[in-house]
């Protein structure tokens, strides 16, 4: 499991914000992301622009997986295991009722 970000949300949407404002006084975008990530203190500019391009892909600019669709699968696979969880639980039941049907029984 990922641990969370130390960054609040705000300051990613802030820092993505700027990078796209900013991004025409510079030469190169990994410029306008490095000043930009001084700037508030962004411990990385790999970090920055990986919150870039998280953006873009949510935006449709950019082929990936969004995040709600990470969150989606997410989701789904963990149902799945449960559901596979519940299904051996079910089969083991089955198994043992299915015994004890097959075992004579004496009357008294």
């Amino acid at each position: 499991m990922a641990r969370p970000s130390p960054y609040p949300l705000e300051l990613r949407r802030r820092a993505v914000r700027m990078v796209a404002e900013v991004r025409p006084d510079y030469d190169t975008e990994w410029a306008a992301m490095k000043a930009v990530a001084a700037k508030l203190g962004i411990g990385t500019t790999e970090t920055l622009r990986k919150w870039v391009r998280q953006d873009q892909i949510d935006a449709g600019v950019r082929p990936g997986t969004t995040i709600e669709e990470s969150a989606e699968l997410k989701r789904l696979k963990k149902e799945n295991a449960e559901l596979k969880r519940a299904n051996e639980i079910l089969k083991a039941a089955a198994s043992f009722f299915a015994a004890e049907l097959d075992r004579p029984h004496t009357r008294s």
